[in-house]
């Protein structure tokens, strides 16, 4: 199940201010085949598949209800996927990976984070992602 995060607590669709891209990517998400690849990885892709809950962040999404998110997410299952394509969507979710570390490290529960990029096919059309895969720790 794909979650987009944004302004408010609840799920939206993509808001007028988003890029066409961050657009595309929340709309079409069950259109969506990410593939994901090793950062710094040549020509080759190799396909990674994890059963972690995958969270779409955007730029106006607020990293304190994506870190809820991710905390919620990380205590069902101990893992979690953060995906954002562009500048200002990664660094939303880079925060909100830190807020979640801050409110699971009051439970006993330390995270890592291991970023990436996902190629994600979107109508057809290619685009890089920023993919963000939250672990507990040990």
């Amino acid at each position: 199940m794909d979650l987009d995060i944004q302004d408010s607590e609840t799920i939206q669709p993509a808001s007028p201010s988003t890029t066409p891209e961050e657009e595309r990517m929340m709309n079409n998400a069950s259109q969506s085949t990410p593939v994901a690849r090793a950062v710094g990885a040549s020509g080759a892709t190799a396909l990674e598949r994890h059963s972690a809950e995958v969270l779409k962040v955007s730029t106006r999404s607020r990293p304190s209800a994506v870190a809820g998110a991710i905390a919620g997410v990380i205590r069902d299952s101990g893992m979690a996927e953060v995906q954002s394509i562009g500048a200002g969507a990664t660094n939303q979710a880079i925060k909100a990976v830190a807020i979640a570390r801050s409110y699971l490290s009051e439970e006993g529960v330390d995270i890592v984070c291991t970023p990436s990029f996902i190629d994600v096919s979107i109508d057809d059309e290619e685009r890089t992602a920023i993919r963000l895969l939250v672990e507990r720790r040990g």
